[in-house]
């Protein structure tokens, strides 16, 4: 149960005295490969529970780094019915789609001149197109409004050491309660591939806190660790 005091009471586990954890990894374009193994899962349970059964309904915890933790933000995220924003098997086609724009390679010798230097004076790819899409899906939504408990880490190369965003810290300290397209940003800012992302989480009450995050497998690719 989430409650906006400095008492939080952390939820009972869904099934039993048995917390379920989901664990996604990191790894880019990669996320194509959880990807497949979460619609499979979701496919078994929606046959068990359902049509509409989703992820989120079955674990306590979902945790994601980098890829896993955009992958974590889109399998929690409500849409506008209070339920997951995506389904498991969607997860797939959003990377097939998009992975062009993220990762845009230019071919021929002006293209393969520009490979080898890119990596001398800044990441390869600018992320602006990435940045778009994140922010397109995941709206203003808040930390602490996923439809279950989230961590995603991340790196704050200000500070040089890690950032954990997750539900239970977000209530407990309301500058950590950011939206999930700057987190999602953040922990997915692999250093030579795409830059460092700066933003600053105003909270509603008027706090306010700067971070300067990459991605959060410089301290944790599996957020199990």
């Amino acid at each position: 149960m989430k409650k906006a005091s400095s008492s939080v009471q952390i939820q009972p586990p869904t099934y039993g005295n048995l917390i379920t954890i989901l664990s996604i990894d990191g790894g880019g374009i990669r996320g194509i490969i959880p990807a497949t193994i979460l619609e499979y899962l979701e496919s078994q349970l929606q046959v068990l529970d359902g049509e509409n059964a989703r992820l989120a309904d079955y674990f306590d915890v979902i945790a994601g780094t980098s890829t896993g933790g955009l992958v974590t933000a889109m399998l929690t995220a409500p849409n506008k019915n209070n339920r997951p924003l995506f389904a498991a098997k969607d997860i797939k086609p959003f990377y097939l789609e998009h992975s062009s724009g993220i990762f845009p390679q230019n071919n021929g010798l002006p293209g393969l001149v520009g490979k080898l230097l890119k990596p001398l004076v800044g990441p390869k790819y600018d992320g602006e197109y990435l940045h778009n899409v994140i922010r397109e899906r995941l709206g203003e939504t808040r930390l602490d409004e996923t439809l279950t408990n989230v961590v995603i880490p991340t790196f704050d190369i200000e500070n040089l050491q890690p950032i954990v965003f997750s539900t239970y810290q977000a209530i407990r300290t309301p500058t950590l309660d950011a939206r999930l397209s700057d987190i999602c940003i953040g922990t997915s800012a692999a250093p030579t591939y795409l830059p460092a992302y700066y933003f600053k989480n105003q909270y509603k009450q008027g706090d306010v806190r700067e971070f300067n995050l990459i991605d959060g497998g410089v301290a944790a690719n599996n957020p199990v660790n």
